[in-house]
């Protein structure tokens, strides 16, 4: 009988997760359509509330569909309280329940993440920190942007 359940439930779970894959890809291109300033400028207003809401549930979705349940105890800490999240070791796919938990915060990726098709565009909605590995002056640029960021009075959403 699990055996039936593995057949039928896998290519179900497979369709739903592309289904909202999809649906992240729309909102966060609906989100940054015409966005002024393009990675120099925080998003605002409707765009940043639409990132927030639309891709911390469908994240939170995906994760569901593919059997995780979390539980979180206490309170996630506000942007004036912590305007810098650090998760560790942030070595799996993991870090994706941290970032839809703690309201889709800006963060440190690598800069060819960016052109990946369809999560290169749902990870610009988020406005990264771009690390380059061929820059050698990038550690310190990515250390002086999120202090940047940091110290910015809650223009730019937290970093993780």
């Amino acid at each position: 009988q699990t055996v039936l359940q593995g057949i039928i439930l896998l290519p179900v779970r497979a369709i739903c997760i592309a289904f909202i894959l999809l649906l992240a890809w729309l909102s966060a291109s609906i989100a940054t359509l015409g966005q002024p300033g393009r990675g120099f400028l925080p998003l605002k207003g409707w765009r940043r509330r639409m990132i927030q809401t639309s891709l911390s549930s469908l994240t939170r979705t995906a994760f569901f569909v593919m059997g995780f349940q979390v539980k979180v105890k206490g309170r996630v800490a506000t942007l004036p309280e912590a305007p810098i999240f650090v998760a560790a070791p942030h070595s799996s796919f993991f870090d994706a329940i941290i970032c839809a938990l703690t309201g889709m915060p800006s963060i440190v990726s690598r800069a060819e993440n960016l052109s990946t098709p369809v999560f290169g565009t749902i990870l610009s909605s988020l406005q990264p920190v771009a690390v380059s590995r061929q820059d050698p002056d990038s550690r310190k640029n990515t250390v002086a942007e999120i202090t940047r960021r940091a110290l910015s009075r809650g223009q730019w959403p937290q970093v993780i």
